[in-house]
């Protein structure tokens, strides 16, 4: 997706003043009709899938996650129970994994690439896997390169790549919340390789934490520039942090006030990114619907096993019913979709 005129888009400083104003309406206008004019068929998308966490163990332990355990007393899926999960995916109509997991310190790439294959020569399913962080930690511990490390992946059944990890692009915030992880050049070093290689990702951003509204521009102006180099990008997907049994449990969650601001900001600055989905599984089915007069154009997947939110003590569930009843509530049209946006 090519970005607008340059005299057209949204600057840093207009989009900090956006996120400063408190005319939620107004704001809200002007991102959906913006997201009319990229999507002008009235239709919302959702894909049927699920998340598999195959460990919780992780060294990275950062202070906004209450899933990590230490490594010695951690779990890592047995190949049955991984099939056994994945079966029951299929079962309910699904079309992909999110196969994402702790930094396990014993955990190296004959790990990774045994249980892509484990998977592929069983399932026809698409693998949507391993964040920037995992992939930067399955090369530290491997002793390989970033482009090796993805080409041996991608060879074992690697299809996509989900934006997780990235929380805020700003290294003065991840040095406060996540100093065990990579860093935000890290970060985008794998998707820009990960693109160029045409590994197509997502990109998220995790705010309403220690990071100031100036960080979530920079944030979002990391994305639109390695945007507009590779145009890998499928979706962006904005969601807040959960607080709950985290080492940040003091931060107060953000409600849906500043979540539908930023989710509309995010919409109106990434204007080379064509995708923007609503984060129902930490605001709700309610706020997430209201997302999509707010920018919002997907709903994102069933997640028919969720972990990581849930241990931080947010739990919303929705099956493929559910969402096409909300999607249609709100006077759109649902369809199912592939992890490439394309219509099932």
């Amino acid at each position: 997706m090519s970005a607008r005129p340059e005299k057209t888009r949204l600057s840093n400083e207009q989009a900090l003043q956006l996120l400063r104003s408190r005319d939620l309406i107004a704001l809200g206008a002007r991102a959906d009709a913006m997201r009319r004019e990229l999507h002008p068929d009235g239709r919302v998308t959702y894909i049927v899938d699920r998340n598999i966490n195959y460990t919780d163990g992780c060294v990275s332990r950062c202070r906004f996650c209450a899933f990590w355990r230490d490594p010695a007393e951690a779990y890592v899926l047995s190949e049955d129970e991984l099939a056994a999960k994945i079966e029951y995916a299929l079962a309910l109509g699904g079309r992909q994994i999110l196969l994402q997991g702790g930094l396990h310190p014993d955990l190296r790439i004959d790990f990774y690439e045994r249980m892509l294959r484990f998977i592929k020569d069983r399932f026809d399913v698409h693998i949507h896997g391993f964040s920037p962080p995992e992939i930067v930690h399955i090369a530290e511990v491997s002793g390989l390169e970033i482009p090796a490390t993805l080409e041996r992946l991608r060879a074992a059944g690697l299809d996509t790549v989900p934006g997780g990890g990235a929380e805020i692009l700003v290294e003065r915030v991840r040095a406060r919340v996540s100093p065990g992880k990579c860093t935000a050049a890290q970060w985008l070093d794998v998707m820009r390789r990960a693109h160029r290689m045409g590994i197509r990702s997502t990109a998220t951003m995790m705010f309403g934490h220690v990071e100031t509204l100036q960080d979530r521009v920079e944030h979002l102006d990391a994305i639109r520039a390695l945007q507009d180099e590779t145009g890998g990008f499928t979706a962006f997907i904005p969601w807040t942090f959960q607080p709950r049994n985290t080492a940040l449990a003091g931060v107060r969650a953000a409600g849906a006030f500043a979540y539908l601001k930023t989710l509309a900001v995010s919409r109106l600055y990434l204007d080379n990114v064509e995708n923007i989905q609503a984060s129902w599984v930490t605001q709700g089915a309610r706020v997430g619907q209201t997302a999509l007069r707010f920018g919002a154009n997907d709903m994102g997947g069933t997640m028919i096993e969720e972990n990581v939110v849930r241990a931080a003590g947010v739990e919303f569930r929705m099956d493929a019913d559910g969402i096409e009843r909300i999607i249609r509530d709100a006077g759109f049209i649902p369809r199912r979709r592939d992890c490439y946006y394309n219509l099932l």
